[in-house]
């Protein structure tokens, strides 16, 4: 393992437990933190949500995270309040690990930027 790998291993466990303290359970993986991103961003408050509404919330964290690197734009929000984003650059041809390395370094960054907390 690269030690940037390493790194970015030990900053995401950190992250895992920074959302353990807040929300009294560690997220399981990657798509637990974006919906919870995604949740966050909706702004909606604490409700249950179908499959399909938690799909669109993780869609919705995974453009907000990589609009940092100016892959996506918020284009606003519908009548009932849910963001919309859209596409302006070509995301790269990744693999699976690579798309996943991608979406940890911009949630970490998502924290770093919205919420000043740096791991």
């Amino acid at each position: 393992m690269y030690k940037r790998d390493l790194t970015l291993e030990r900053s995401w466990n950190a992250l895992l437990l920074h959302l353990e303290k807040i929300i009294g359970k560690k997220p399981g993986d990657l798509n637990a933190v974006l919906f919870l991103i995604g949740a966050q961003e909706l702004g909606q408050g604490k409700r249950s949500f179908s499959k399909e509404e938690k799909q669109d919330l993780m869609h919705i964290a995974i453009c907000k995270v990589l609009s940092y690197s100016g892959f996506y734009e918020l284009e606003g929000l519908d009548e009932e309040g849910w963001p919309h984003w859209r596409l302006i650059k070509k995301l790269p041809s990744f693999n699976l690990l690579e798309q996943e390395k991608l979406l940890k370094i911009q949630v970490l960054e998502y924290f770093e930027i919205d919420f000043d907390i740096r791991f």
